[in-house]
């Protein structure tokens, strides 16, 4: 496996993700901002984060299978939420947890959640872009 996550001594364990990814493939897959649109462009849970949420880590997936790989070939995760704030936390959590048990894995590679005003149109509550190496 090129990918190998750890969370190194004299780091917190947050467990919703791991401090660090190590990396050992040679191919670089970078994936656009997933947002909570279907195959046909149609937005999926509009008003609902946790919907959203899953269907941003289902689009991501299958990126990941159109590139050759798969969640455990993730490295970097970041999410960018309208409006974030920490009480929406059990919300993005549940929405992740709903696409993983979909997906057969638990994406949990480093990650960075940051808090915006807005995104590409209103009906979009959260964006995930991945960063993935293949061997």
């Amino acid at each position: 496996m090129a990918i190998t996550l750890l969370d190194p001594e004299g780091l917190p364990k947050v467990g919703v993700y791991r401090q660090v990814a190590i990396a050992t493939g040679s191919k670089l897959v970078f994936i656009a901002g997933q947002v909570a649109w279907d195959a046909d462009g149609t937005t999926v849970g509009e008003g609902d984060l946790a919907a959203q949420v899953e269907r941003c880590y289902l689009n991501i997936g299958t990126a990941l299978a159109g590139a050759g790989g798969s969640f455990d070939d993730v490295v970097k995760l970041t999410v960018y939420v309208v409006d974030w704030t920490p009480d929406k936390m059990p919300q993005f959590l549940e929405g992740a947890a709903r696409a993983a048990a979909k997906l057969g894995v638990t994406p949990v590679p480093p990650g960075t959640l940051v808090g915006v005003a807005a995104l590409d149109v209103p009906e979009h509550l959260v964006e995930i872009e991945a960063t993935a190496v293949l061997d």
